[in-house]
Parts: structure tokens; C-alpha cells; sequence
């Protein structure tokens, strides 16, 4: 079927009840090990937003998002988030929470333009984090700090994993590698910018990818990304910019560079302004969000999201994503699945 992957004699090392387990066990564990790493505190957060607030993330701009009429807001329409990018910094303002700590929370969106695959569902979870910071801590180097120590959280958790189940044996390498997509570009000049990552990512195993939305030598960008909450446009090094990037893991079951989180340094005043202007969307400077940082009433951040059910599908040595999660699928996609022995929760 297209868009589904089988690895060769799969078999999952945990059954249905077991998997379960497991899934409450990585969740608690990976949350615990982030917020003391990062020193971030847990808040609520909300599935819908109201439309026209700019809060929503909009993604790669294209994306759809679900959207209804509230019969006791006279019809104002809501919208399902897509991720809480803006609504986390939104929040550290709001909360008064100082630089060197920040929040995370558990976000639950709909993407309804999600292309099924292995990894991809129109349920997304994941633990949304935004930390306050300093001007002068908008740096490369402070950003490779924070990759850091979430790698440290996502390697301790493994460990503790593989002590309550002896199939999953530890596999990540001791540190995380980084290049910058120039770089990327400038190794694999033939390839496409997933193949590169495959390579790159079966080549150490975890790496950083830094410098994502921005146009490369090649004229085009490594991937798309919104223009009011990663900054992809300030310098970095000498002939670099981006201030943001993506973990990701080399997957031995699927055979592919898998990406774990998306993350960055926020946008300041000028890189929103330059953003903007890039991506054609200075029309954005009118909403509530992009007024408050305009205006300095932001704190300067750093953030990304996590993926809950991918980093529990790398973990437990799954195939699909359906099977960490409970989500909506196409029969055909669920019966060729079980075929194969990938059975879905």
C-alpha cells in the first residue's frame, strides 16, 4: 500500500497490554527528566483558539485548520490548534515567568491535511515547552545547550525503559551530532533534503539539524517554517543563519532519518519584522499576537515541541504510529497493517 512502510519478519517485542504500559511509563518518565533539565513548570493548555488572535500555529501556511462557529460567542469562529508555537510565549508573558525557567504542557491538536504514513496521523501529541531568556542568550550556542539537555532526558529515559523491559536495550550514541543545513547541502549536493537527512542521520545516529525556513545556496529552503515563531533569519556564524533546527533519530525498524522535535529560538522584534516581509505576510503585524511582540510586550524565548507518540513509537521498536496511538485510519491503511503484523490500539 502506498505510504506504508513493512519492515522485513517485524514482530513488536511488547503485546497490546504490555504496549500500554509502557506508553503511561516513557510519558511519565521523559516529562519528569524535561522539566527538571530545562526547569520548566506544567500548565493547561487549550485545544481551540479563536480565529483571528494569530495564536494558531499556522504551520507551513497551507494547512487547514478545524474550525467551528460557538453558538454563545455569536458564532465567533474557534479553531483547533494545530501546535501552541505562539500561545506558550503568549503564556510566559502572561504568567510573569522569569528567564531560566518556563513551562510545558500537553498539547492535543487536529491536523486534517496530514498525508498517512508510518509517521503521520491527523492526531498529534506532544509536550509543547517554551523557556524565557535573555537578549543575549539569542545565540547558537545557548541553543545547542538546550538540545543538549533535552537529549540527556531522552537518553535517561531509554535507560530507565530498558530496565523494566529487558527487550529494549539502549541504542542511542552517548552525544548528539550538529550541522547546519548548509553544511548538509554542501555534503550531499545531489540529494534531496530528506534523503540528506537520512544519510546524515544513519551516519551518527542522533543528530541537530540547525537553520530551517531559510533559503539555502541552492535557493531553495531545508523545510518549510512559519515566520513568527522560529528564527530562521539571524545570523548565526559567519555565512549561517537560523536559530532553530530539528532533532532527529536514525530509526533501525523503519530504516530513516525520524524526527523527534522541532524547536528554536523565537523570533525578536527584527526577525518577525524580516520574517514577515520574506514569507509576504506583513498583514500578520495587525493581529494580537504579533502587536505584543512588535511592541516588546513579549518575553524572548526558546521553545519546540516533542512528539509523545513518536518518541513512544521509537522507544517500544514500533512500525507505526498507530500503534502508541488511538486515532482515525483508512481501512485499507488498518487491514494491510495487521497483514503485516502492526496492529493498531
Amino acid at each position: 500500500m502506498k505510504n506504508l512502510f513493512i519492515p522485513k519478519d517485524y514482530k513488536s517485542s511488547l503485546d497490546l497490554e504490555a504496549t500500554e504500559k509502557a506508553i503511561k511509563f516513557i510519558k511519565d518518565q521523559f516529562q519528569l527528566h524535561l522539566a527538571a533539565e530545562l526547569k520548566l513548570r506544567r500548565v493547561t493548555a487549550p485545544m481551540i483558539v479563536l480565529k483571528g488572535t494569530g495564536l494558531n500555529d499556522d504551520l507551513n501556511g497551507i494547512e487547514r485548520p478545524v474550525a467551528f462557529p460557538i453558538k454563545g460567542l455569536a458564532d465567533q469562529t474557534a479553531e483547533v490548534v494545530h501546535s501552541l508555537a505562539k500561545w506558550k510565549r503568549y503564556m510566559l508573558g502572561k504568567l510573569d515567568i522569569p528567564a531560566g525557567k518556563g513551562l510545558y504542557t500537553d498539547m492535543n491538536a487536529l491536523r486534517p491535511d496530514e498525508v498517512f504514513t508510518n509517521i503521520h496521523s491527523i492526531y498529534v501529541d506532544q509536550w509543547d515547552w517554551e523557556k524565557a531568556i535573555t537578549k543575549a542568550e539569542r545565540n547558537l550556542d545557548f541553543l545547542k545547550r538546550t538540545v543538549k539537555q533535552i537529549y540527556a532526558s531522552l537518553k535517561k529515559t531509554e535507560y530507565i525503559l530498558s530496565e523494566y523491559y529487558s527487550p529494549l536495550q539502549p541504542s542511542l550514541p552517548e552525544e548528539i551530532t550538529f550541522i547546519h543545513t548548509e553544511d548538509l547541502l554542501a555534503k550531499y549536493p545531489h540529494l534531496n533534503s530528506k534523503e540528506r537527512e537520512t544519510e546524515i542521520t544513519k551516519e551518527f545516529g542522533a543528530v541537530f539539524i540547525i537553520g530551517i525556513g531559510g533559503e539555502l545556496a541552492n535557493g531553495e529552503p531545508h523545510d518549510g517554517r512559519a515566520p513568527d515563531y522560529d528564527d530562521w533569519t539571524t545570523a548565526s556564524a559567519i555565512g549561517y543563519h537560523g536559530l532553530n533546527g530539528d532533532i532527529l533519530l536514525w530509526n533501525p525498524i523503519l530504516e530513516q532519518a525520524f524526527e523527534i522535535s522541532s524547536m528554536g529560538i523565537r523570533v525578536d522584534e527584527e526577525a518577525l519584522k524580516l520574517q514577515l516581509k520574506i514569507s509576504g505576510e506583513e498583514k500578520r503585524k495587525d493581529l494580537m499576537f504579533h502587536k505584543k511582540l512588535l511592541a516588546g510586550k513579549l518575553p524572548y524565548s526558546i521553545g519546540g515541541g516533542i512528539g509523545q507518540s513518536r518518541l513512544c513509537m521509537f522507544l517500544l521498536r514500533k512500525a507505526h504510529i498507530g500503534e502508541v496511538q488511538s486515532s482515525i485510519w483508512p481501512d485499507e491503511l488498518r487491514d494491510a497493517s495487521k497483514k503485516a503484523g502492526i496492529i493498531f490500539l
